[in-house]
């Protein structure tokens, strides 16, 4: 289920294309195997720095926070978890990076499922970048948030040696 901040629906409406994100969500949930629903709540940067700070302990904005769902008692379920993205964020990485808002809030969901489903890219031996980058070419995604991340590093490192 995709839930869309008023102000966030009135800021860049049709831009979320919403349908087309909903249906890339279930097909992306599948993909990862999650069983259960995922919700997804788009927001903005004021509102993601908040719930960073709160439960992160990171007094910042972000671009996707994953919630995932507790354990099922009993053997019932059917919640896998909860996503946030700040679509203020995303529109920003999304032209930094050349292509469409619509384009960045679906790697920004799927990097949030592989966090769902168990991945973490801070503690494993790059499980998780694997299966982001398998996916990504699965779907036609461009480089993902770690793939991002681990490229930045190397030119700051480039710069470094430069000085």
């Amino acid at each position: 289920m995709i839930l869309i901040e008023p102000t966030i629906q009135d800021r860049f409406g049709r831009a979320l294309r919403q349908r087309a994100l909903s249906a890339f969500l279930r097909e992306a949930s599948a993909a990862v195997g999650l069983r259960g629903e995922v919700s997804v709540l788009l927001t903005g940067d004021r509102r993601i720095r908040k719930l960073n700070r709160e439960f992160r302990g990171k007094d910042k904005a972000t671009d996707v926070l994953s919630f995932p769902a507790a354990a099922p008692m009993n053997g019932h379920g059917g919640i896998a978890g909860d996503l946030a993205v700040s679509v203020e964020t995303a529109a920003r990485q999304a032209e930094e990076h050349g292509h469409p808002l619509a384009t960045e809030l679906q790697i920004l969901v799927l990097h949030g499922l592989l966090h769902l489903g168990g991945y973490d890219h801070e503690t494993d031996k790059g499980q998780m970048a694997r299966k982001e980058a398998a996916l990504r070419r699965r779907f036609g995604l461009r480089a993902g948030l770690i793939e991002r991340a681990g490229n930045a590093s190397k030119r700051a490192l480039r710069r470094r040696s430069e000085l």
